[in-house]
């Protein structure tokens, strides 16, 4: 019998739902005779501890295999996948993690879904499976009805025109059983996401972490491919300009005869390389210091105390280096933070200190200058501050008018 192609797809989905309907009696009434065992010892009395505690232990040790089954079932028969939840950190001590398992919210919504849901989802599972068998009879029951003698023909319908509306009530019942067997199904998939799976605030938290995780790879990311800018510029196109440098100076000083005007553009030429040469090292600098990766936060502090204007104190009591990403933004913290004090503080000297306190990497940067710094004000300090928030970080600026300005970052090195 081939059926045609605008019904195939209701009766094919009929057929998934009644299957998936079928399937789920008997898992949704397997704790019904233990519950009914462990009821009817403790009203008839007797050992009562014993049989409550029998009953219990078999519950207990039957929800997270009924769990598994109803997992199973809806992942094999309607391709719905339940999340499981999040599984706690383990206990070496055996009575612990069975504490921690019976305190755990989601074994109680098992618990609920299996003892009190689930006998009520086995009552609407017969129902629809019986409306199948009975559907079939009232449709086909004028057929076979007239193959029966008269007298029992009249005895069991009373009369013949009773037939007809047997017919018809068949034959609605068979037209509704698919959207009724689609409803179960959907409700009962439904029911099992939300007490089998994970909690609502579960998945909320699962999710934070999801998105903390791909931040921080993001992040580590970026970073890298700052790191390879640096290498490649400071390998390839700044190796090209000091070669044309000394080219040019070499060019200069083995050929005295030159013309006035070619030894006046070889110079200009020269002095062009070496500001680009300059240029290039501050950009290198700003992308990712190569001391920072290969001598650590020390040396590439001690290299910016160095190179500034003013004198500048440094203190770094570091007993282990911190990871990249939090090397990367405390140097690029200090770093703004001298430049603003270059350009706007007219300070006459600064501090820097850098230390790990616990899990918390504090850099504290102050200088004797005018004040009235503004992270909010849109400067330099604002960028800052989004850049420490991107490890969590926090960033706190004091700077009354008339100084002293102070600047701390606290960067957490543990996450």
């Amino acid at each position: 019998m081939k059926i045609p192609p605008g019904l195939r797809r209701p009766v094919l989905r009929a057929r998934r739902d009644t299957g998936f309907l079928a399937a789920g009696v008997l898992p949704h009434l397997g704790l019904v005779p233990v519950w009914s065992w462990g009821a009817t010892t403790s009203v008839q009395g007797g050992d009562r501890p014993l049989g409550l505690a029998a009953s219990a232990a078999v519950i207990l040790l039957g929800v997270p295999v009924l769990t598994a089954v109803q997992r199973a079932r809806h992942r094999a028969l309607l391709g719905v996948f339940l999340p499981r939840p999040a599984p706690a950190p383990e206990r070496r001590w055996p009575g612990a993690a069975v504490a921690r398992w019976l305190r755990a919210p989601r074994t109680w919504r098992q618990l609920g879904y299996h003892l009190l849901l689930g006998p009520v989802l086995a009552v609407s599972e017969l129902l629809v499976l019986v409306a199948l068998p009975v559907g079939l009879a009232g449709a086909t029951c004028s057929a076979w009805a007239w193959g029966l003698p008269v007298e029992v023909r009249q005895e069991w319908f009373d009369h013949t025109t009773q037939l007809p509306g047997y017919t018809l009530g068949g034959l609605l019942l068979l037209c509704a059983l698919p959207w009724v067997a689609g409803a179960a199904a959907r409700g009962e998939s439904r029911a099992a996401m939300a007490l089998l799976g994970p909690s609502p605030a579960q998945q909320l938290r699962e999710r934070v972490d999801e998105l903390d995780q791909s931040r921080t790879d993001l992040i580590e990311a970026v970073d890298a491919e700052r790191r390879r800018i640096e290498r490649d510029l400071h390998d390839g196109t700044q190796q090209r300009l000091v070669s044309l440098a000394v080219n040019l100076g070499l060019a200069m000083a083995t050929q005295p005869d030159l013309p006035p005007g070619a030894r006046e553009a070889l110079a200009a030429a020269h002095l062009e390389a070496k500001q680009a040469i300059e240029e290039l090292n501050d950009l290198v600098r700003g992308l990712h210091p190569a001391v920072l990766e290969d001598r650590g936060l020390d040396a590439a502090l001690s290299g910016l105390a160095a190179r500034a204007p003013l004198p500048v104190r440094l203190r770094v009591d570091l007993a282990e280096r911190a990871a990249p990403a939090v090397e990367s933004v405390a140097y690029f913290v200090v770093s703004e933070a001298l430049t603003n004090v270059t350009k706007h503080a007219r300070a006459t000297r600064a501090e820097v200190t850098v230390r790990r306190v616990g899990k918390v990497l504090r850099v504290n940067i102050t200088d004797d200058g005018l004040g009235g710094a503004d992270a909010r004000a849109g400067t330099g300090l604002g960028g800052l501050a989004k850049r420490v928030g991107s490890l969590d970080g926090t960033l706190q600026v004091s700077s009354p008018v008339g100084g002293p300005t102070t600047v701390t970052a606290e960067l957490p090195c543990e996450r």
